[in-house]
């Protein structure tokens, strides 16, 4: 059933495994699209989408996304920050420009897309940002040095923008969608990959369409900012 009153969502990392369920999750209710790609084409695009070449670790490319989205919708509604990349190995392996590639995604790309974006929300009246972080970032994960420390930093960046924006309305939050099969994981070892869903009390890792549906019913919400929900069933600590 499409929505009456669509709304004008940019994502980035579109081209990734979540990101293309986000896209068919959200243009499938009447949503209006931007997706946007780096070095991945997207594959044919359905109604309601868009495509726009979006480098995150780029001020132009954050800003000449922004730019596409006002000249054919006139606003935008809604940004999903789903690039992500890892580039994984324990700390005595890692190399330098290793750890500068996951941050300058991973966390600049945030800040990047963020800059272009949130004042243009916050000038329209309100809207949602949400991040796409991930469990390593707050239980730690060996191997995923830079990952982990990636994800943390996006964590404390959604939740202090969280409080910055609240003023404007801007509803700010970020979604550990958990392991998906995605090409992210498509590489792990079978035996990593059963280790991960037997560290879900369910048995089992999560399904990107699902993740994506969660998402399209956080964006129908007014009252919800400055959270981080979990959609695995890995059940964290209180503290």
């Amino acid at each position: 059933m499409n929505l009456t009153v669509p709304q004008t969502i940019l994502v980035s990392g579109a081209a990734g495994g979540l990101g293309q369920a986000l896209v068919a999750e959200l243009a499938g209710v009447g949503h209006r699209v931007l997706a946007g790609w780096h070095e991945t084409p997207l594959p044919a695009l359905i109604p309601g989408v868009e495509a726009v070449a979006l480098d995150v670790t780029c001020d132009d490319s954050c800003a000449a996304a922004s730019a596409v989205a006002l000249a054919r919708w006139g606003r935008i509604d809604a940004v999903i920050h789903a690039a992500g990349i890892t580039c994984d190995s324990l700390l005595a392996r890692a190399q330098p420009e290793d750890w500068d590639a996951v941050f300058a995604v991973n966390v600049d790309g945030a800040r990047r897309l963020a800059r272009a974006t949130l004042p243009l929300l916050a000038g329209q009246g309100g809207g949602h940002w949400i991040s796409i972080g991930s469990h390593a970032g707050q239980a730690g994960s060996a191997g995923q040095v830079a990952y982990a420390a990636s994800k943390a930093a996006l964590n404390g960046l959604t939740l202090s923008w969280a409080r910055e924006f609240a003023a404007h309305n801007v509803r700010i939050n970020t979604v550990l969608p958990g392991v998906l099969p995605t090409p992210m994981t498509e590489s792990l070892d079978p035996e990593v990959m059963h280790a991960y869903a037997q560290a879900n009390v369910l048995g089992r890792i999560n399904d990107p369409a699902e993740v994506a549906r969660f998402i399209g019913f956080l964006l129908t919400t007014h009252n919800i900012s400055g959270q981080v929900f979990a959609l695995d069933s890995r059940v964290h600590r209180w503290a």
